[in-house]
């Protein structure tokens, strides 16, 4: 088989756990599986469940976070703004137009790619309500700081945590502490629910507004479809998504959870620490700053080529039929998220003049580890 950049790691037991949704349950949308789910995950992170809400995607979770903390309600004036760093998936910046929400793009640090509060603090608008820290290959970086910034100014914070499920800062896991933190579980992320997401919110208020939300907002309607009931007479005071999670997304998800900790983690840290042991005394290449206080299981393995070399090496790569990624494009540079007179972005397009990204997933051998740092190595000699 060829080198993958990523891939999904599923087999018979999420095939098992499909087919048993399917003919011994038959009812595939939202409902006792996806409680089910609910439940395994708020066990997981240490909350209770009546804090968490799956998603059919984790752009849809992060659609509802920010609608949720978002002041006012959706299709009734501007809402303000929010920041976020520009080096992030589109998703960041869609899922808060999607809300009527303004976007603010703010550069990244260049040795974390994570967003920089002085930055922050000078873009800060009079309407800007929160900040959308995004864990960038994992890396929830200066995690305190940045809720201390948020504390400063009035903020809340909604965190891109959609790379970091299973990662933990101080010891405890990401989702289990703070405002409101989003995961991604698609086809390559650290579990995958084939497509998925999932918000989880410190306050019952939030969570309640998103969980009604994913199902068009029809107030109560998680908690009877949980029952197996439907709400035949329900009212609807503001704007909703067809965002719920389906049974077989969440069947799929609950057996990829009890593999997390055995086999998925071990997997993704070893590769990362051999592609650093590999490369340690490579010269002309940088991995990106880590914090010891921070347990990091890396959905990505970005690499920084210095000295304006990126392009040659990636392209090295890319002969010798390795497959090699870009994570991302800043969104101050797509058409639809530029602004007039923006103040500039050299930090974060500096960045992203270095980096690409190296194949990383638990299917990934480390005699694959060794030729990609072998070609990294003869294409800088």
């Amino acid at each position: 088989m060829a080198m993958r950049l990523s891939r999904s790691i599923v087999g018979e037991a999420e095939a098992e756990a499909v087919r048993r949704v399917i003919v011994e349950d038959g009812y595939l949308g939202i409902g006792a599986e996806v409680k089910r789910f609910e439940q395994e995950l708020a066990s997981y992170l240490g909350v209770d469940p009546e804090l968490v809400c799956t998603a059919n995607t984790g752009t849809s979770a992060l659609t509802l976070a920010v609608d949720a903390v978002a002041p006012g309600r959706f299709g009734e004036g501007p809402r303000g703004s929010i920041l976020v760093p520009s080096l992030t998936f589109v998703a960041s910046f869609q899922a808060c137009t999607a809300c009527g929400v303004r976007p603010i793009a703010c550069e990244v640090l260049p040795e974390t790619g994570t967003i920089d509060l002085a930055d922050c603090e000078k873009r800060l608008a009079k309407d800007t309500f929160a900040i959308m820290p995004v864990h960038y290959a994992s890396n929830p970086w200066q995690l305190d700081e940045v809720y201390a910034f948020a504390a400063r100014y009035g903020l809340r914070v909604v965190e891109d945590a959609a790379h970091a499920f299973g990662c933990r800062h101080d010891g405890r896991r990401i989702g289990s502490f703070g405002d409101v933190a989003c995961f991604s579980f698609d086809g390559i992320k650290n579990i995958t629910s084939g497509e998925g997401g999932l918000v989880v919110c410190q306050d019952r208020e939030t969570a309640r507004i998103a969980q009604d939300a994913r199902l068009l907002s029809v107030e109560g309607d998680t908690r009877a479809r949980f029952a197996g009931e439907r709400t035949w007479d329900p009212d609807v005071v503001r704007q909703g998504w067809r965002f719920h999670m389906s049974n077989i997304m969440a069947a799929v998800g609950r057996v990829q959870l009890s593999r997390l900790e055995p086999e998925f983690i071990p997997a993704r840290k070893r590769l990362c620490a051999l592609y650093r042991e590999e490369l340690k005394d490579a010269a002309g290449v940088a991995f990106l700053r880590e914090s010891p206080r921070d347990d990091i299981v890396h959905h990505i393995q970005p690499l920084r080529v210095l000295n304006g070399r990126m392009p040659a090496v990636r392209q090295h790569l890319l002969d010798a039929g390795i497959p090699v990624g870009v994570h991302y494009k800043p969104n101050h540079l797509l058409s639809y998220f530029k602004s007039e007179g923006e103040a500039p972005f050299p930090q974060t397009e500096g960045l992203f003049a270095e980096l690409m990204t190296l194949p990383l997933h638990p299917g990934l051998a480390d005699a694959d580890v060794r030729e990609v740092c072998a070609k990294i190595r003869e294409a800088l000699a």
